[in-house]
């Protein structure tokens, strides 16, 4: 087996900086709509963007949560003193993002809200937001001692059932023969006429 190269454990180590990350800010964030981070390297310092609903939760009373974020991070992946920042950015559409809609369901549902009606007010959401299609999928013990799985669906939804096809061909328009005269057409289509037989006395 040939050992890893520098390029690919780096490769690595940034994802699963990545992943534990999300998670810590999941964990942290979540009454607060966390919807997603993005790490920003440059020579001079880490930029760390935090994507959420309620972004003035997040600053805190005059900056002073994002101050302890910004602490926690610094001492849990050990960087260096004053070489990581931390941002909070608002999602702009927030009825057509994932896991923004996903945080919203989960405390419907905590909070004793019926399972159909919680899931079918998020799926009007979304749609009522501008998307094409959605898909909302609950799985687990719903409502009884046997667990299942109910999905909601509305719109047009990419799937095995209507794939997008792998090649799109644009075809030249067809060339027709230039109208000289108008041309009237009938629709209807002609009846033969039907033949009797003469009746014998």
């Amino acid at each position: 087996m040939s050992a890893f190269s520098m390029s690919q454990l780096a490769f690595v180590a940034d994802g699963v900086f990545y992943a534990v990350l999300n998670e810590f800010f999941q964990r942290e964030l979540a009454a607060e709509g966390y919807s997603g981070v993005e790490v920003r390297v440059t020579p001079a310092r880490t930029e760390i963007i935090i994507r959420a609903t309620q972004t003035q939760e997040i600053l805190g009373v005059q900056g002073r949560r994002i101050r302890e974020l910004t602490s926690l991070v610094q001492k849990r992946f050990k960087f260096p003193e004053n070489t990581v920042e931390l941002y909070a950015e608002k999602v702009s559409f927030r009825g057509l993002c994932a896991i923004a809609q996903c945080e919203s369901l989960k405390y419907k549902l905590l909070n004793g809200v019926a399972v159909r009606r919680a899931c079918y007010g998020v799926v009007r959401y979304i749609m009522e937001s501008g998307a094409k299609g959605c898909e909302v999928v609950v799985s687990g013990k719903l409502r009884g001692a046997r667990a299942k799985a109910m999905k909601f669906v509305d719109g047009f939804m990419m799937g095995p059932k209507n794939p997008l096809p792998d090649m799109v061909t644009i075809m030249e328009p067809k060339e027709e023969a230039p109208i000289l005269a108008p041309v009237s057409e009938s629709r209807e289509e002609a009846v033969a006429p039907i033949a009797v037989a003469p009746v014998e006395a």
